[in-house]
């Protein structure tokens, strides 16, 4: 009796009840097409900014998945880097983060490149550039071997272990991946892009063909099928984040589909509502900076000179209330050099074109706010 779906002949022609999924397809499509028209109406530097509040979120939490901790002020010096941003006063980098870190830029912005058995090797050897996982001497840059045993996924204490999951042996998974490589090339104009999103990371877990970190390179192979699909080269939610947040959830239900049959239906509805709430978070995420477009926007034809243009910015990439004690006098002059006469004259102005207002607290207090 067969236990595991990859046992099944033909195990991967999966199927699926459209008539449950097509509604919740369609509800993430209209929050897709939402979330990118904000995307694409960002200035080049804050569209940095959101990619990195973007990458941190998604690296921190796919390591985590695995219940590892990264430092987040390193995985901000690692993203910060590639994507140019101010680093100074940030840990140097470390290897295992700037690996994962590669990984993730590698399979976003070069979501249009081929995906083959190298490229899933390299990025295996960049999740562990020591040739360790933990104390662990793993197989790296090529497939598990199964040397120590057939692979499994067990939880509990030593003897009394449960087992979740059996992997198909060493032997079988040379075939599996060139089947699952075809198939990726196939279904990119076949399939709906959250369908095939999900299938790809339920299809590719389940091969589970290296020694560790297949759950990481799962998440980055659903998120290059997502990435295809919108042709953009850009990062603007993180499926981690969410899948961390239901990660109980989400170990059962990839339980149980590995232990069914080729009907995945159920997997797919909890991918998409995974996907779903992803997006919900990104607009969670980047709201301060889509805050600050929209201000810009509606002060288009406004006239200010560059300090006052430096100071508004700095409030608003703060965030709504997240400048300390807001803006006085002083801290004007101290941000762009002015004289007390100058920044006096200059917020007035700002006052003037209803781009600041003045806060309640009198006196000494006076301080100021962006008219948000």
């Amino acid at each position: 009796m067969n236990k595991y779906i990859w046992q099944l002949p033909n195990w991967s022609q999966f199927s699926w009840d459209k008539k449950i999924l097509n509604p919740l397809i369609a509800n993430t499509k209209i929050k897709q097409e939402k979330l990118l028209q904000k995307i694409q109406n960002l200035m080049d530097d804050d569209l940095k900014k959101a990619q990195a509040i973007i990458f941190e979120k998604e690296t921190l939490k796919t390591a985590q998945i695995e219940g590892e901790k990264y430092n987040p002020e390193s995985v901000k010096s690692s993203i910060n880097k590639r994507l140019g941003l101010e680093s100074v006063g940030l840990p140097k980098t470390e290897r295992h983060i700037d690996g994962l870190v590669e990984v993730l830029f590698d399979a976003t912005q070069k979501h249009d490149k081929d995906l083959t058995k190298e490229r899933l090797f390299k990025w295996h050897a960049a999740l562990f550039p020591t040739g360790y996982s933990g104390l662990s001497k793993i197989d790296v840059g090529k497939f598990r071997s199964d040397k120590e045993g057939s692979m499994k996924v067990v939880s509990g204490v030593m003897g009394l272990e449960k087992i979740h999951y059996q992997a198909p042996p060493a032997t079988n998974i040379s075939k599996e991946i060139e089947f699952f490589l075809n198939w990726w090339k196939a279904s990119e104009l076949k399939l709906d892009n959250t369908i095939r999103a999900g299938i790809s990371h339920l299809y590719f877990v389940t091969i589970h063909p290296f020694d560790n970190g297949n759950g990481r390179i799962a998440r980055v192979i659903t998120d290059m099928a997502l990435s295809q699909n919108d042709k953009l080269f850009k990062r603007y939610y993180s499926l981690s984040n969410e899948i961390l947040n239901q990660r109980k959830s989400y170990y059962e239900i990839l339980e149980q589909s590995q232990k069914g049959n080729k009907d995945i239906t159920n997997w797919l509805v909890w991918f998409a509502n995974c996907f779903s709430k992803s997006l919900d978070h990104s607009d969670v995420l980047l709201k301060d900076i889509f805050a600050k477009t929209k201000f810009w926007k509606k002060h288009s034809n406004k006239d200010i000179n560059e300090k006052q243009k430096k100071v508004i910015n700095k409030l608003l990439d703060a965030g709504k209330g997240n400048f300390d004690g807001n803006l006085t006098s002083r801290k004007y002059m101290s941000i762009t050099s002015a004289s007390k006469r100058t920044a006096v004259r200059e917020i007035q102005d700002l006052l003037l074109k209803k781009m600041l207002i003045q806060n309640e607290e009198k006196g000494r207090n006076i301080n100021y706010d962006i008219n948000w």
